[in-house]
């Protein structure tokens, strides 16, 4: 009790995080105060990479006049639902435009389905390393992620035996992302077979974050969606605007719905309560769908270009070294690398930013386990990319024995 008998005020459990800054995040924020010559590794927002945007093309579908018309559709217009439909007709797949749900983000897509598979307490398995956002979502919907391991070995592999075991009573649904944020692994037939055969086993449902799925590196490029082929379980699709279309901004994403008849026609009822609840999708934005998603292809050359030259360059940069090493990526807008682990990661990248003036992940962001892990995005320009990694080069190599 306070002084004079007041109580003190208590803050929802699910906000009680450490908000201490770390030294890394704060050396960071001082220097790109100070304007100081950075070369950024973790750009990761094709706004500002350098990209071209036609803006006339892009902003003209905001004034569509039927915007100005309020239609509270929580499943989303009905055309920019068919636009959606179409791009996975253009992936091989058929999904009918009235088992999709548009909403802002990823973000709030898992936020309704968390809703709609759990209580509270309830568990979700999602690999890792894997995205460290996710954890944000579980804990603000009451929701307990628990991890599955990748492994690599000549390329990334998911673990199902360990997967299995993670399976107990309170878990609702297996999380796949697909490919994988930041190894870039891609879900292979076999494995997502096993995954279904799990989930069938234990009535759980699927959820796909398939955000990256059109950016395959050179003989990856027909990776094929979870929305193709048959749904034994509740499996639902996520992916948006951000990645596919190369517009964060613009705040644009979906669910599309996969499973028998019956629990089929369950989701959509519980979805359709759960989206009406918010009817958070902005007018203006479903207007422009359609041309956003048609147009999608200028953007994505621009990116997948980007992202092979820089990842040829950084093999060329490596060569002539041997401390540094890269993972195998097959897909997605980063790379991980392997260096000397003679020191907790977070002092590594410190010392990358402070001696050498470069910004990488630390792969403990990522919940890579051990140390030696530093992770990379491969969207930054050419330039700043190539003078980055020439730097981290040169630092191994200047402390080596």
């Amino acid at each position: 009790m306070r002084e004079g008998g007041s109580k003190k005020f208590a803050w929802s459990a699910r906000t009680q995080w450490d908000f201490t800054e770390t030294p890394w995040a704060r050396h960071l924020a001082r220097l790109r105060a100070a304007g100081a010559q950075l070369w950024d590794l973790t750009a990761s927002n094709p706004t500002h990479c350098g990209f071209a945007y036609h803006a006339a093309s892009i902003l003209a579908p905001l004034q569509d006049p039927v915007a100005l018309h309020y239609e509270p559709n929580p499943r989303g217009l009905r055309p920019a639902r068919e636009a959606v439909s179409q791009y996975y007709s253009d992936h091989g797949a058929t999904v009918d435009p009235e088992h999709i749900f548009l909403t802002t983000s990823t973000s709030e897509a898992y936020s309704f389905l968390l809703r709609l598979l759990c209580d509270p307490g309830d568990e979700v398995l999602i690999g890792q390393p894997g995205y460290p956002l996710f954890d944000f979502l579980a804990r603000l919907d009451d929701v307990h992620l628990v991890p599955y391991e990748l492994f690599y070995d000549h390329g990334w592999h998911l673990d199902l035996q360990a997967l299995r075991r993670r399976v107990n009573s309170r878990t609702r649904a297996i999380a796949v992302v697909h490919p994988n944020n930041p190894t870039g692994h891609f879900t292979r037939k076999a494995e997502r077979a096993a995954i279904e055969g799990l989930c069938r086993e234990h009535g759980l449902a699927l959820i796909v974050d398939e955000v990256f799925l059109d950016y395959g590196m050179a003989g990856q490029e027909d990776q094929e969606s979870f929305a193709s082929g048959s749904h034994a379980v509740p499996t639902f699709v996520l992916s948006g605007l951000s990645k596919v279309a190369a517009l964060p901004q613009m705040k644009a994403a979906w669910i599309a719905c996969f499973a028998g008849e019956e629990d089929l026609a369950e989701a959509l009822q519980r979805l359709e309560v759960i989206s009406d609840t918010f009817l958070s999708m902005s007018a203006p934005i479903q207007c422009a769908i359609p041309t956003w998603l048609r147009d999608r292809a200028v953007p994505q050359r621009q990116i997948r270009e980007r992202l092979e030259r820089n990842l040829a360059a950084l093999d060329a940069i490596l060569l002539h070294q041997t401390l540094v090493t890269r993972l195998e990526v097959e897909a997605g807008w980063y790379a991980v690398l392997r260096v000397p682990g003679l020191q907790p990661e977070e002092e590594t990248a410190l010392e990358l930013l402070l001696e050498r003036g470069v910004v990488v992940h630390p792969g403990g962001f990522f919940g890579f386990s051990g140390q030696g892990w530093l992770v990379i995005s491969l969207l930054a320009p050419e330039t700043d990319f190539r003078r980055g990694i020439e730097a981290i080069a040169w630092h191994f190599k200047a402390d080596s024995p």
